[in-house]
């Protein structure tokens, strides 16, 4: 198993793999805490929606623009910034929590200005990675451990956050996740990049948006990902709004419920992130993102008709899987077929359909549940995720046809004459 964590012998890589890990589980508590604290003080599923679209939708509308600057610019102090932002974002909510002084108003002022921030730092950090990497052989390895990493930190965050809030306040999860971005910060800094590749030539902002857009609406594979994966968060990823919920009303708990079902979620998730980082190679993941899709809406499906605890842990857990299987092999196979130059825009709009939908898809889901209930809603959801996944089953002849040149150019296919039938049905 040691070519699973290939990616670990990058030393940039390994050292933003330690800074992260601690970072994200700061995050995740930061996130279970603002659920928690929003619906304490409004038992409102509408403004758990409103609060999670007022913090998503500036990365819809900045993603763009944050693209282009990302390939302009150098990627590790993109990060450096959006780090040091996000800090100050975590500990102003920290200090208005422990000064008594929190409101719904400043819980969405300050989710405006972390998504503000996320919108530079999701298509930074993914344009970065290869960077970091330098081989791009290993680049999907990486991908397969940056998500593993991911999940171990939302299988130990929301846990972590559940005691806390329960042992004190919310307050004290918003302080932790400000000092964890310490960790991250110090990591980038350490680290040895060399100047980028790619010196981009001197061209308005608008004319490499529009550069950016035709490239990646007229790239057949990375299109009809997106669009899928754009579903998906719509009206999948939405669910996580509605934990509190399900913790509180249908399994009659407490923010430790939230917490282990956050938990059993992220160990879903982690188990299939750590399967892709096992694999060798990108061959034959492009099949894997509908069938991942199916299982993620077949788990949502199944968490909306459960009214048992451990039913609910299982189902969940199955939901985490398919999205985080879905998540990944599209990562995976974009980052792979993206040119260098135009990584940062593409990126950007991979951000869009994962964060950029997500705030629509909350305040659909948070309208959906005040009419017609949190369980209804979520198995809506979940049914049409499936019918999404039918759809990218019926495009994956023409996908082949498009990707399988360009697996075979980068060598990471054999040539046709070379191919066994097994192999070219696995490509």
């Amino acid at each position: 198993m040691s070519h699973a964590w290939r990616a670990l012998r990058h030393r940039n890589f390994r050292l933003f793999f330690g800074g992260q890990s601690i970072s994200l589980i700061g995050t995740w508590m930061t996130r279970i805490a603002t659920a928690w604290l929003v619906y304490r003080l409004t038992k409102s599923a509408l403004l758990l929606g409103t609060v999670s679209f007022a913090g998503q939708i500036p990365t819809f509308l900045l993603a763009p623009f944050a693209g282009v600057w990302v390939d302009r610019l150098d990627r590790r102090q993109v990060l450096v910034w959006t780090q040091a932002l996000s800090m100050v974002q975590s500990l102003l909510l920290a200090g208005l929590t422990f000064s008594g002084r929190i409101t719904v108003g400043w819980i969405l002022a300050l989710s405006v200005m972390q998504g503000a921030i996320n919108a530079f730092d999701m298509p930074g950090r993914q344009a970065f990675m290869v960077q970091m990497v330098g081989d791009r052989a290993d680049l999907s390895n990486a991908i397969a451990i940056n998500s593993s990493m991911v999940n171990m930190a939302r299988l130990i965050g929301p846990s972590l956050a559940g005691m806390v809030i329960a042992a004190s306040s919310e307050a004290w999860c918003f302080l932790i996740d400000g000092i964890s971005y310490i960790a991250v910060i110090a990591s980038l800094l350490a680290m040895h990049i060399d100047a980028p590749a790619v010196r981009r030539k001197a061209a308005s902002t608008f004319h490499e948006l529009k550069e950016g857009w035709s490239y990646v609406s007229g790239f057949h594979a990375i299109r009809t990902i997106l669009l899928l994966f754009a579903v998906v968060s719509l009206m999948g990823m939405p669910f996580v709004v509605l934990m509190p919920i399900f913790a509180a009303k249908v399994l009659h708990g407490g923010a430790h419920t939230l917490g282990f079902l956050m938990g059993a979620m992220g160990v879903g998730a982690l188990v299939s992130a750590l399967s892709l980082a096992a694999r060798k190679s990108v061959r034959g993941l492009i099949r894997m993102i509908p069938i991942a899709a199916t299982v993620f809406g077949l788990g949502l499906i199944g968490f909306g008709l459960s009214r048992s605890f451990w039913l609910s842990m299982i189902a969940v857990l199955i939901a985490g899987m398919g999205m985080m299987q879905g998540m990944a092999a599209s990562n995976t196979i974009i980052q792979t077929l993206v040119s260098e130059e135009k990584r940062g825009r593409v990126m950007s709009y991979y951000t869009m359909a994962f964060v950029g939908m997500a705030p629509f898809g909350s305040l659909l889901a948070g309208s959906l549940a005040s009419a017609i209930g949190a369980p209804a809603t979520v198995m809506i959801n979940g049914v049409v995720v499936v019918l999404g996944s039918g759809w990218f089953f019926a495009q994956l002849p023409a996908l082949r046809r498009t990707v399988r040149p360009i697996y075979q150019q980068m060598g990471i296919i054999p040539q046709p004459e070379e191919m066994t039938p097994a192999e070219e049905a696995e490509s």
